[in-house]
């Protein structure tokens, strides 16, 4: 699919809007041709240290984390209302046990400027190399919030990722053009 160049602030909302409907698509790689991808519905994306920022959390047993403190990269990529079977596929089933890009016809595509895959299926991509990555404090953590996100433990790392490149595919659908 071909894509163009974006900065990285263009398509924000409709990011937004996908991560809260369908989610999005995490990739990661090993830096040796393992590739991964999970869907994430949370997500933070601002300026830190000067620096555009996108920030998503991931749990220590996910396979993504391991791969993700190997590269120290990864990319989000924003898909497609059509594609929200293969978030919820890529959501459900773990990476170790099988290649989730094979399994649902995706194409991994290297990235501009980082080792981890874009999803060339995706509508947008943003790269990010991880500039901070910092553990959530169960004890810092409002009462109310553990019961609901954290009852088997498991606290989530959060990654910073410097948005070293933004892209969109060059025909996005006029329904994820349109303001939201």
């Amino acid at each position: 699919m071909d894509k163009r160049d974006i900065v990285y602030t263009r398509y924000l909302s409709q990011t937004f809007h996908n991560m809260r409907q369908t989610g999005l698509l995490l990739a990661s790689t090993d830096g040796k041709g393992k590739n991964n991808i999970m869907a994430i519905g949370w997500g933070v994306v601002g300026i830190i240290w000067r620096k555009p920022v996108f920030m998503v959390l991931v749990r220590p047993s996910r396979f993504t984390y391991q791969l993700i403190e190997t590269t120290k990269d990864f990319t989000v990529n924003v898909p497609s209302q059509e594609l929200e079977e293969v978030v919820s596929f890529c959501g459900s089933i773990s990476g170790r046990r099988c290649d989730k890009f094979k399994e649902q016809k995706l194409t991994a595509i290297e990235g501009k400027k980082v080792k981890s895959p874009i999803v060339d299926e995706c509508l947008i991509h943003y790269e990010c190399r991880v500039i901070h990555k910092n553990d959530v404090v169960p004890s810092e953590l409002a009462p109310d919030i553990p019961p609901m996100f954290y009852s088997g433990g498991n606290y989530h790392r959060l990654f910073f990722g410097q948005i070293l490149s933004a892209y969109a595919s060059v025909k996005l659908p006029p329904s994820f053009i349109s303001e939201r």
